[in-house]
């Protein structure tokens, strides 16, 4: 957190940055015009989406029949190492979507292509590489025919990855026809192509190249471009944590969609992994279509600016609805469709009668693909407007299918069986606090602006927060060698200020680091209309008392009906702290955050302390407690100010970060150099 702001405010509003008030007056995009760009955008892409689904699925038929069911897997299965190396072009498209999306410069957007464009070329290159090195590993763990197969998949792996790129200007401009024309180019020059070269006897060759010639194609042609004819060093800086984000999120989807097919060709005679590739293509079907709706929601999200959620909301709902709709007419169409007619369309081949009916498993696995795609809608959604820890759940649960289906395996029934269950949960997890913080999020409410008295530093904040944790057994330690550095900070003093931190973060150091970094920090002056704002984080006993509301005064009125009748732990230190706080005993600083000071506050440290001098005179607390305020914008990614999936992740996540972090080491180097 930063620690260099130079002037001091006393009694003014929580002083706007130049972009601040800048961004206030810009209107945001009304949800109307977001809902109809959606709607445009996605029947543009559907409509693509749909011819392309419908010539991948003639190319699949007919590689099917000219191959047979083990050529056929042999082909799929080559076809999905490039699926899975889609995470790498698709985080690159994300990413310059999203970049261009932000920019109104024509000038920028060049310079955001080029710089990405570049990148990807390196990238590519160095994967075709790497994968024309392990083609022999990799031929032998797929028992496919003929390394060459893995060496033509190298050449087109080296112009995907790029192709991303391109495609990612094109979505960032909005430019939805051209994009669905690039779709639907490379589909058919796969279709022809593979039709050309089984003909004329390259058999499972053929149908792999027809697919590495369909992605050059559809390189040079993805238009409009800004017209890079060279590369240069110089470019923009592109967020490592945008890049990373895209990473994970693509990587968890790839395994989902698309290793259960590598993991069937391992352990599955050819001709049933053959009769699986055909179930799969459906699935893919499926999720090429959700995917229309991905691709218009996702610039039209990230252009309309970092506004509040419940302003996005319609942009997500929008994009749910609209997967929904497009999934159950695609279902239900599958279930239309007659046992007999995929035996004549696939071939007498693909008869799976000793295993289970064709029909139900191209259902089920279309089922399974849908619900999935409705988890992708709402992670992608989060992706277009911040970071999105989400995206490392879904990681999580590609990582638990890989490892169910490398398990469980016994009939490919199975195999579905367990995708479903697994992305039902997913759903689960990540729907649940949607709407849970939609359908019980409050009207916005503004309140008067707080008093802020003077701005403080991170020292000041952090020697505070010591003082209130220093009397717990974590500190018998070191209490009588560092007393004074505690109770008589010297915030000049940096050795003393980089003790008392490391003091501090021997008990709350996971608390601390999820704060913000650019949390700023003011002592304020509360009226009783600020107690209305204020509440409790949800933990432990508060969750016992507080019925549902954790605001400060909500929780002290249910808490005084109690107090007497109820003699357990908690309200007896409620009732010693009460006479504390009247007689001055204890420290009276409590740490509250926020995102400004004209909305609500949690409290960061001092629960008991607040509620202790509630109970006590009408409005001591106000007379005998000091407030300290942090504000942040980015207070909604602090699990201590909005407990929810995503901050809890985060939380997480900086947990095994620093984990083998011991405050304690620092502390004893700090005794060593005062001896």
């Amino acid at each position: 957190m930063s620690d260099s702001i130079k002037s001091a405010v006393v009694e003014t509003p929580l002083a706007e940055s130049p972009g601040d008030a800048e961004t206030r007056t810009q209107s945001p995009a009304p949800a109307k015009t977001l809902k109809s760009k959606i709607f445009s955008g996605s029947l543009t892409l559907l409509a693509g989406s749909g011819l392309v689904g419908v010539t991948n699925l003639v190319y699949n038929v007919a590689t099917a029949r000219l191959l047979g069911p083990s050529g056929f897997a042999h082909a799929t299965a080559v076809y999905t190492i490039l699926m899975l190396i889609s995470g790498i072009t698709l985080s690159f498209q994300v990413v310059c979507a999203k970049y261009v999306a932000r920019t109104t410069s024509p000038e920028e957007r060049t310079l955001v292509f080029a710089t990405l464009h570049q990148r990807s070329w390196m990238a590519g290159l160095a994967l075709c590489l790497l994968l024309f090195l392990a083609r022999g590993p990799l031929t032998a763990y797929l028992n496919l025919p003929d390394p060459i197969l893995i060496s033509l998949l190298a050449i087109g792996i080296a112009f995907y990855v790029p192709l991303g790129v391109r495609r990612g200007y094109i979505q960032g401009i909005h430019a939805f026809r051209p994009l669905a024309i690039n779709f639907m180019l490379e589909g058919l020059v796969r279709l022809l192509g593979v039709f050309v070269l089984i003909g004329i006897g390259l058999g499972v060759k053929g149908a792999v190249l027809a697919s590495v010639i369909a992605v050059i194609v559809a390189y040079f042609a993805a238009l409009p471009s800004p017209g890079i004819t060279s590369f240069s060093l110089r470019g923009i800086s592109i967020s490592f944590r945008e890049g990373l984000q895209a990473i994970v999120f693509f990587s968890g989807q790839t395994v989902i969609n698309n290793f259960d097919i590598v993991l069937v060709k391992h352990f599955f005679p050819p001709a049933q992994a053959g009769v699986y590739a055909a179930i799969a293509l459906v699935g893919r079907l499926v999720n090429m279509c959700a995917w229309s709706v991905v691709n218009t929601m996702f610039p039209v999200s990230a252009g309309a600016g970092q506004d509040e959620e419940g302003k996005g909301s319609p942009v997500l709902f929008t994009s749910l609805l609209l997967v929904f709709l497009i999934l159950s007419v695609l279902i239900f169409g599958l279930w239309l469709v007659p046992s007999f007619l995929w035996k004549t369309l696939f071939g007498a081949h693909f008869d799976l009668s000793s295993y289970g009916a064709l029909a139900p498993l191209l259902i089920l696995y279309a089922i399974t693909t849908g619900i999935y795609s409705l988890s992708s809608v709402i992670i992608t959604y989060e992706m277009s407007r911040k970071i999105a820890n989400t995206s490392w759940l879904q990681l999580a649960f590609s990582g638990a299918l890989a490892l169910a289906i490398y398990l469980l395996h016994n009939t490919l029934h199975q195999v579905i069986v367990i995708q479903l269950v697994l992305m039902v949960v997913l759903l689960i997890a990540l729907i649940v606090p949607l709407l849970r913080n939609h359908l019980t999020a409050p009207a916005a409410i503004v309140y008067n602006s707080l008093k802020l008295r003077r701005l403080l530093s991170e020292e000041e904040v952090i020697a505070e927060f010591l003082r209130s944790e220093f009397h717990h057994p974590e500190f018998d330690e070191y209490r009588h060698e560092f007393d004074a550095v505690v109770r008589h900070p010297d915030l000049n003093n940096s050795r003393e200020n980089a003790v008392r931190q490391a003091l501090l973060f021997l008990r709350r150091g996971a608390m601390w680091r999820e704060l913000p970094a650019d949390t700023r920090w003011f002592e304020v002056e509360l009226t009783p209309q600020d107690l209305d704002r204020i509440r409790f984080f949800p933990r432990a006993q508060w969750r016992r008392v507080a019925q549902g509301s954790f605001y400060l005064t909500d929780v002290v009125e249910r808490i005084r009906l109690q107090l007497d009748s109820t003699h357990d732990e908690f309200f007896g230190k409620l009732r010693s702290l009460s006479s504390s706080v009247q007689e001055n005993l204890i420290n009276p600083t409590v740490l509250l955050i926020g995102l400004d000071n004209t909305g609500p506050l949690t409290i960061l440290d001092g629960n008991h302390r607040m509620a202790a001098a509630m109970l006590g005179p009408s409005l001591s607390v106000l007379t005998r407690l000091r407030f300290i305020c942090g504000f942040s914008p980015e207070m909604t990614r602090c699990c201590w100010y909005a407990t929810n999936v995503n901050t809890l992740l985060r939380y997480s996540k900086n947990l095994i970060r620093y984990f083998s972090y011991d405050p304690e080491s620092d502390i004893d180097r700090f005794q060593e150099d005062s001896l």
